[in-house]
């Protein structure tokens, strides 16, 4: 266990490291959040109230762009995932004394310290345009572990894609997903003011359930059962990525 985690600890200077070699990376993690927020405040926000029952817009907007800020950030992750996957990078780790798992978990880790930087980020910018949070010590509390878990959950995915993808277009697939879902959920409007069948679809899909919990821990309303469910969703991704992470890291011949 100790050379797992000092190896996983050398894992994520690596991936740190990579981040003064591709800078954009870290821009677009912290700026695409940040500008959809500006966006979706600044030229719809006045639009965008008349949907939403009392309270600022921005109240109702942030728990969204939080979580596609974790998306975001898990986006990143598999394309890095990928390009050491199709640059033989994984294949000269796999031949040296290290512990398996830390190659992951580096990855796993710099992705989570990326997108709190970037969550808090957007919660300071968030403030300045007027967002008046009501959660207490237990909410802002809850509020970061509901976000942890959902990082880790969407990034063990984002890794597992990145492995199983042959090339940077294959990843793509995975952002465009934790990109176009938000959309389709409550993270701008009330699943109300949706159509049939793009309602229910809103309803029943995983990032909804993720966002109204948010939602109700960071403006002080009860979030009840819909919080169970969030929780078991992230959870379940997390699992779920892990066991697919780990299995097509192992699957090479030369593992």
């Amino acid at each position: 266990m100790s050379y797992a985690v000092r190896d996983s600890a050398t894992m994520l200077r690596r991936n740190l490291k990579h981040l003064r070699r591709y800078p954009g990376m870290m821009i677009m993690a912290l700026g695409m959040p940040v500008l959809l927020l500006l966006l979706f405040v600044g030229v719809f926000g006045g639009a965008m109230q008349a949907g939403v029952r009392g309270g600022a817009y921005v109240d109702y907007l942030v728990p969204g762009i939080l979580l596609m800020t974790v998306g975001y950030g898990a986006s990143m992750t598999a394309l890095a995932v990928n390009r050491d996957m199709t640059e033989g990078i994984i294949a000269r780790f796999r031949t040296m004394a290290i512990a398996r798992v830390s190659v992951l978990t580096g990855h796993v880790l710099g992705a989570v310290l990326r997108t709190v930087t970037s969550a808090t980020l957007v919660v300071g910018v968030a403030l300045l345009f007027g967002f008046r949070p009501a959660a207490g010590p237990g909410g802002w509390f809850a509020t970061l572990g509901l976000v942890l878990l959902l990082a880790l959950a969407l990034t063990w995915l984002a890794v597992a894609v990145g492995l199983a993808a042959k090339n940077a277009e294959g990843a793509n697939l995975f952002i465009l997903l934790v990109q176009v879902l938000p959309f389709v959920s409550s993270a701008f409007v009330p699943t109300d003011t949706m159509s049939g069948a793009v309602r229910w679809f809103a309803r029943n899909e995983p990032f909804t359930p993720v966002i109204d919990t948010l939602r109700g821990l960071l403006l002080g309303t009860p979030a009840g059962s819909v919080a169970w469910i969030a929780v078991a969703w992230c959870a379940g991704f997390a699992v779920a990525g892990y066991v697919w992470a780990r299995l097509l890291f192992r699957r090479d011949p030369a593992a």
